[in-house]
């Protein structure tokens, strides 16, 4: 490993004026530190993370607390997404990023408890029961912390558009001649299901539609299981919908295989859309209508405002920053003839 003596060997000069040099003090001349600098930079010098975080009262770590429901980990690809985004944004401009955990040589801690331990700058949030006492004490903490898709008083919040999304989709679907829409949420409690219900039922409130109790129905994202069990009921219906939207495009490969059980066609019989825009949502046949959401935005985005209030704490602002999904039309979403096509039609005949 390259050192400080390395490099002052290498320009004639002490340790101690290498270092001035390589942190711009003054009491050396421009010249002398260019020739330092230009001499690290060819052997390949990296400061110190001890002598770096002394010197900015910086650790140039993040915490990440990733606790999700489904238990499906780095595997989720919506998060895996996000992820990424973060990791990627945060390496661009020196930081780490760590997984918070509770546990350290088989002794518990709390969320807060570990991102001191570790001496953190800053947490991103990107999964987690936000009624856990523990997560509330970090978000409460002085650590500055961004959350993704929860929106809370005392943090900057990242979150997909999950209202606009949800009426674009609704949109696209009336569009389409549905009058018969059905809507199978996730889990109650999700910030998520709460903007995507509120979205669901303004859309369809402003376009007429009239929603029976029956069509709202609830299975927990990526549980397929529950999705199919949920779209069985839906079809038994004495009145049936004529479009399903799902929680997620994986909980719709539950309803999808329900559907097909009963020798039903996608969309001739029965049109069903998805929500995030996943990779298999394109390669299942038909393909299905959805909304893409961009998750490496979202990610960058949380990156770019944690570090933005860690290293400017004074000018940082809270805030709430919407990244706006893509609504895929796929074919899994059938033309309807309207009472209104069929009258016109009968004219023209």
């Amino acid at each position: 490993m390259v050192s400080l003596k390395t490099i002052a060997e290498k320009c004639g000069v002490s340790t101690a004026t290498v270092s001035k040099a390589l942190n711009d003090q003054k009491d050396i001349g421009e010249e002398t530190k260019n020739r330092i600098r230009k001499a690290a930079e060819e052997l390949g010098y990296f400061p110190n993370a001890a002598a770096r975080a002394l010197k900015t009262n910086r650790s140039y770590n993040i915490g990440v607390l990733f606790e999700e429901e489904a238990r499906k980990g780095l595997t989720h690809e919506y998060f895996s997404g996000v992820l990424n985004g973060l990791k990627v944004q945060a390496e661009k401009v020196g930081y780490d990023i760590t997984f918070i955990n509770t546990c350290l040589e088989n002794r518990r801690m709390s969320y807060y408890e570990h991102c001191r331990y570790r001496d953190f700058d800053g947490v991103v949030i990107v999964c987690a029961d936000y009624s856990d006492q523990g997560v509330l004490e970090l978000m409460n903490g002085e650590l500055p912390v961004v959350t993704i898709d929860y929106v809370y008083h005392n943090c900057t919040a990242v979150c997909s558009n999950n209202i606009q999304g949800m009426e674009s989709l609704v949109k696209y679907i009336y569009g389409q001649g549905h009058r018969k829409i059905a809507y199978i949420h996730g889990q109650d409690s999700s910030y998520v299901t709460k903007d995507r219900l509120a979205g669901f039922f303004r859309t369809a409130g402003s376009l007429g539609l009239s929603v029976p109790d029956a069509y709202v129905r609830r299975a927990e994202y990526l549980k397929t299981e529950e999705a199919a069990r949920q779209t069985r009921e839906l079809l038994d219906l004495k009145d049936p919908p004529t479009c399903i939207i799902y929680p997620d495009d994986t909980s719709l490969i539950g309803g999808r295989n329900a559907i097909m059980e009963r020798g039903l066609l996608i969309p001739e019989d029965i049109s069903i859309a998805g929500y995030d825009g996943i990779g298999i949502s394109q390669l299942l046949y038909p393909p299905i209508t959805t909304i893409r959401q961009d998750t490496e935005l979202i990610g960058s985005e949380a990156a770019k405002r944690l570090i933005e209030s860690i290293e400017k704490p004074k000018t940082a602002l809270l805030e709430r920053v919407i990244i706006e999904g893509t609504l895929i039309k796929g074919q899994s979403v059938k033309k309807m003839e309207t009472a209104q096509g069929k009258g016109a039609a009968h004219q023209e005949g």
